[in-house]
């Protein structure tokens, strides 16, 4: 039903994926990972028979660079790009994303992330929630799910769905933990979504880092649970006005535990802090009891 595509981010496997779709109306790309992995992206689809002119549509989770950093080259050559309704603008005049993003990565944004071009309107498809999008045989359903970013869409194809970040990260036979970067994260709204995505009776969850998940209540219930301790841990911190850069290995260090204690082997651990940097997180979750307040 659908092929997953290791985009192999930094030169490591397993922390960003791409899916590409078969349809009689052409493939289908569910992601498009950053611009700096274009071209492993390019020679993946090259060597599994696609061309990029054979990608007639893009479907983003959200407008994170790591999502969707490389979409502005499929609609360079004719792609639409599906993406929710607060995410359009920032395609379509990605100039404030991309240096807000550069503020904090400074001279390694290229390395990381590469660039980020206009997408034109016209080539922009922003759907409800909860909108059906048919592209050949295959129905493609949008669901909006907040929580990790307010411009989320988990996309369901059959009893698949595609979960972007809003159902976490999980690298291989690890634990599944929460990516909570800045400016969005909302633990209510994320609870909602993790509501939403239980409703749906999917037997598959497809998460971006990385994988395919089948025990699928089973991982959601540990999401959230691992959730509200990430939350639950930062508060103190945050009541104390503690500094972010005192903060960030102390936070290092317990998430570091947290994956050793579940039996995530040490060299496996610097593969989740690529896919969800610890730094990132800390960010995100003082900025969420800072809305609290």
């Amino acid at each position: 039903m659908y092929k997953i595509i290791d985009l192999q981010f930094l030169g490591v496997e397993d922390t960003i994926a791409a899916f590409v779709v078969d349809t009689n109306a052409g493939a289908v790309l569910i992601e498009s990972g950053p611009h700096s992995t274009f071209p492993q992206l390019t020679k993946a689809l090259q060597l599994a028979g696609y061309q990029l002119n054979d990608i007639k549509h893009v479907l983003l989770s959200h407008i994170h660079f790591d999502h969707a950093g490389a979409a502005w080259c499929f609609a360079e050559h004719g792609a639409t790009i599906h993406v929710h309704p607060a995410g359009a603008k920032h395609l379509a005049s990605p100039e404030k994303l991309y240096n807000s993003a550069k503020m904090i990565y400074g001279e390694m944004m290229e390395q990381l992330w590469g660039s980020m071009n206009p997408i034109p309107a016209a080539q922009i498809h922003t759907p409800e929630h909860g909108e059906a999008i048919t592209i050949g045989e295959k129905t493609f359903t949008a669901w909006h799910t907040p929580g990790h970013a307010v411009h989320h869409i988990a996309w369901q194809l059959d009893d698949v769905l595609f979960t972007g970040d809003v159902a976490g990260v999980k690298i291989q036979t690890g634990v599944v933990m929460p990516p909570c970067p800045p400016p969005d994260i909302n633990i209510e709204d994320w609870q909602a979504s993790i509501s939403l995505m239980k409703s749906l009776k999917i037997k598959e969850l497809v998460l971006t880092h990385f994988g395919t998940i089948t025990s699928v209540n089973e991982h959601l219930d540990a999401l959230e649970a691992e959730l509200l301790a990430w939350a639950a841990w930062m508060k103190p911190h945050f009541d104390a006005q503690t500094p972010q850069e005192i903060i960030i290995p102390l936070f290092q260090d317990f998430v570091a535990n947290r994956l050793a204690a579940n039996g995530i082997a040490a060299t496996d651990i610097p593969k989740y802090e690529k896919a969800n940097p610890a730094f990132m997180s800390v960010a995100g979750l003082m900025r969420y009891w800072k809305k609290k307040a």
